[in-house]
């Protein structure tokens, strides 16, 4: 089995713990049975305070000051009482590191107070059996050891903050550019939606008005209205309510809209415009997530929309089909017409499938081979969107 099939291992921070004071322990026993002998005989005592001084690591994670705190008054112990070696200074060292890493800038001067003690003690024994020129230099280098331990706690410290800091801002960045983005994208809406308020409402408002008048002239001389005129009009308001309903959610980023509520609607108004049209609806019919709901309007719409304009005298028929996890549309024509554009590549296919590839759906568009025109749209509906109340598509004989 290669490395790969080796699972690592979650270690618990507390056997952590006790196993480093344990392998400081054996070192510093180690180093005390190498050093050349002391003073004094190692003893009970100095025996305790070497231990005392290693197992002070099992809490250096949790208070690494009171740990720096015992291993150096272990420490100072040991060296004062003439015991062999200096290995009772490593937990020091160690705790040192840590207490300085963690920031603990007041308890770092203990090490170094304690042994301003220890060469004052030392110079003022006289059994020593050393020159005081090589006490000063041993208890140098156990400084210089001592700072080493300080300054490398602090460059870890320095580092980590520094790796704290290169993060926050780059979150700060992300999130700026995501905001920026945002904003430039309701910019751009709010001046699509100028433009279609420029563009298209006073045209639409012209007709709307223009053909209420020449129906209520109509009615005024007890003449007949035309069904065309009546379609004109009722199409020209419904323009206007999608024309605001378009508007709002350019500028309020609200994701409205027609939806399958509204479907009895529009296949009236085709019926009013002298379009025939059949409704029929298949599988148990439920609620759907509102974005299915507004994509099925619009296939539908845009397709009566093509019958109406390219297929001439034809039959439309809306079928809509619930399964378990898909919503099927499909609109039939027997007409003539070929969907919309040469080829069947007219924008309102092309905004057909950009729905239907949104919805992680499937589009089929194109000739029947019995005459006509069909476009078939199978829209997931993904349960755990599903609304928590039915809103069942309104019957259209």
């Amino acid at each position: 089995m290669g490395l790969r099939g080796i699972r690592r291992v979650r270690v618990p921070d507390a056997l952590q713990d006790f196993a480093m004071a344990a392998g400081a322990a054996v070192f510093v026993l180690v180093g005390v049975a190498t050093a050349p002998p002391g003073r004094t005989g190692l003893d009970a005592f100095g025996v305790a305070l070497l231990l005392g001084g290693a197992l002070a690591l099992v809490g250096l994670r949790r208070a690494p000051a009171a740990t720096l705190a015992v291993a150096t008054v272990c420490g100072l112990g040991y060296l004062l009482r003439g015991y062999p070696g200096v290995a009772a200074a490593v937990p020091v060292m160690i705790s040192l590191f840590a207490a300085a890493r963690a920031g603990h800038r007041r308890t770092v001067a203990l090490p170094f107070a304690a042994l301003l003690v220890l060469m004052a003690g030392d110079l003022t024994v006289a059994e020593v059996g050393l020159p005081p020129r090589q006490i000063v230099q041993d208890r140098f280098l156990l400084a210089g050891w001592l700072v080493a331990s300080a300054a490398l706690g602090g460059a870890f410290r320095q580092w980590g903050n520094y790796v704290r800091e290169a993060e926050r801002r780059a979150a700060e960045a992300e999130r700026t550019r995501e905001e920026a983005a945002l904003r430039r994208a309701g910019e751009e809406r709010l001046r699509i939606a100028r433009e279609l308020h420029d563009s298209l409402t006073h045209s639409i408002s012209i007709i709307k008005v223009q053909t209420g008048v020449a129906v209520h002239l109509a009615r005024k001389r007890g003449e007949r209205v035309p069904d065309a005129l009546l379609a004109v009009q009722e199409a020209s308001a419904e323009a206007m309510r999608e024309l605001r309903a378009t508007l709002e959610v350019l500028r309020d980023g609200d994701p409205g809209g027609s939806g399958l509520d509204r479907l009895g609607e529009l296949v009236e108004r085709a019926r009013s415009a002298g379009q025939p049209v059949a409704l029929t609806v298949d599988g148990d019919e439920r609620a759907v997530p509102p974005e299915v709901g507004r994509a099925a309007y619009r296939i539908v719409q845009e397709a009566l929309t093509n019958i109406t304009r390219h297929a001439g005298p034809a039959l439309a028929e809306v079928r809509l089909t619930y399964g378990a996890d898909t919503l099927t549309v499909r609109v039939d024509d027997d007409g003539l017409g070929t969907g919309g554009a040469a080829g069947g590549a007219g924008m309102g296919l092309v905004g057909m499938r950009e729905r239907v590839a949104e919805l992680g759906g499937r589009l089929r568009t194109g000739p029947r081979p019995e005459g006509g025109f069909t476009v078939c749209a199978e829209l997931p509906i993904p349960v755990a969107a599903l609304p928590p109340q039915a809103a069942p598509v309104p019957e259209a004989s």
